[in-house]
């Protein structure tokens, strides 16, 4: 194990590397805060275009030429309309792409998806807006869009009307088969959480973030299947085969006793296995223990918990930011994407990026951890690594949430 991992509390946080290699470092022009949008184009003019969602204004999105992975160069930045909503989600497919906009408050606009044509990287044009506003909407959070032609998201909406303040976003799929005219075609909730339902709403949680979805994956090998992510409820599998009419296959949950909000959600389904992350949300590790989680999904009904990937000592890492687990590398299902069952990459906000090998599933073990120096002007004094996403050729890319930027690293194992 390396060092970091060792030292006792008294020495405090200490970066560490260990089989990854930092290719290069890029700021992104003094606006380093990214988001958990990360999606790899080849151009038309075969350019290699890796896509940012920022975490917060004043930046909407930020491309950039990694065709050469040690000399990235930004070629397109944008603004937000304004400072009261930030971007976070997005996708590219083929030369299409779509954002996510959430206001800070509900009854804001823009809130909603944005497509844009990026067949030219350095000039983005916008193809049309579905709104999601509403007097009880901040509109989507997160967005998956790998097929050219439907958008999932997790979203609020004008009509829907949630049982409790935090429970505002749920499932929704939009039909975007005609860019220009984007169209509802169906929608799930939690049971409880919209006002009208015949079920209770859930207890809270005593750390409570809401009953509302996050991620939304839908994968070509299942595509009758939505791997839904919904925060303090759990997880839970939809079938999608009548798009108008999602229906509950499973639910899964750790919490109670752990500590709620759970992330992302990625079958492997040659090996019947599913990974389930949770988010840390706190600083100083308050919500602790926030784990990856592995599944034996082989029963898509009776879904069981049999690991967790190994993580240090918290203490090293409560001095200052969020350390726990947040985003894996997803494989997405298209071309730019590496695609593995064996290989798990997250990250850990002020704990890097770690790499883990499940070949055996109940044994998974670290292979690798990228931990940099806390960025100049880091508000937490740590670096905060908020998602990362791996390409065909293996590159990995890794984003800090607060300042850092892109780093682009290789992998040693």
């Amino acid at each position: 194990m390396p060092a970091a991992d060792k030292s006792p509390l008294s020495n405090g946080y200490q970066p560490v590397t260990w089989n990854f290699k930092l290719l290069a470092n890029d700021m992104l022009a003094g606006f380093g805060g990214i988001g958990e949008g990360m999606s790899v184009q080849i151009a038309p003019d075969g350019r290699r275009i890796i896509w940012l969602a920022h975490e917060s204004a004043p930046k909407n999105f930020t491309a950039v030429d990694v065709s050469d992975p040690r000399a990235p160069k930004v070629v397109c930045q944008t603004d937000l309309p304004h400072a009261n909503m930030r971007s976070n989600s997005l996708e590219t497919c083929g030369n299409l792409m779509a954002v996510a906009y959430q206001t800070q408050k509900k009854n804001m606009q823009p809130a909603g998806f944005e497509l844009f044509d990026i067949s030219k990287p350095e000039a983005p044009k916008s193809i049309s807006f579905f709104d999601c506003s509403g007097p009880h909407s901040r509109g989507v959070h997160q967005l998956w869009f790998c097929d050219g032609e439907y958008v999932h998201c997790a979203s609020g909406s004008r009509d829907f009307i949630p049982t409790h303040p935090q429970d505002d976003q749920f499932y929704r799929c939009v039909d975007v088969r005609n860019p220009a005219k984007p169209v509802e075609v169906g929608r799930w909730w939690m049971p409880g959480t919209r006002q009208g339902d015949n079920v209770m709403p859930p207890t809270r949680h005593p750390i409570d973030k809401g009953f509302r979805a996050h991620n939304t994956n839908v994968y070509p090998q299942r595509g009758d299947r939505c791997y839904l992510a919904y925060i303090d409820g759990g997880m839970f599998v939809l079938d999608i085969s009548d798009k108008a009419n999602p229906k509950k296959i499973s639910q899964w949950t750790n919490s109670p006793p752990y500590t709620g909000f759970m992330h992302t959600v990625v079958p492997l389904f040659e090996r019947g296995l599913m990974l389930v992350t949770d988010e840390s949300t706190e600083n100083n590790c308050k919500d602790w223990p926030k784990l990856i989680w592995v599944l034996d999904a082989r029963e898509e009904t009776n879904l069981v918990s049999i690991a967790t990937c190994p993580m240090p000592d918290y203490r090293i890492y409560a001095q200052a930011g969020r350390f726990g687990a947040h985003n894996i590398h997803e494989n997405v299902p298209l071309p730019t994407a590496w695609h593995s069952d064996q290989i798990v990459l997250g990250t850990f906000f002020n704990g890097g990026v770690r790499a883990y090998d499940i070949s055996n599933p109940y044994q998974p073990k670290e292979v690798g951890i990228f931990m940099p120096p806390a960025p100049p002007g880091a508000p937490t004094g740590t670096i905060q690594m908020n998602d990362v996403f791996v390409d065909e050729r293996a590159v990995v890319y890794t984003v800090d949430r607060h300042i850092g930027g892109l780093y682009i690293l290789e992998m040693d194992f």
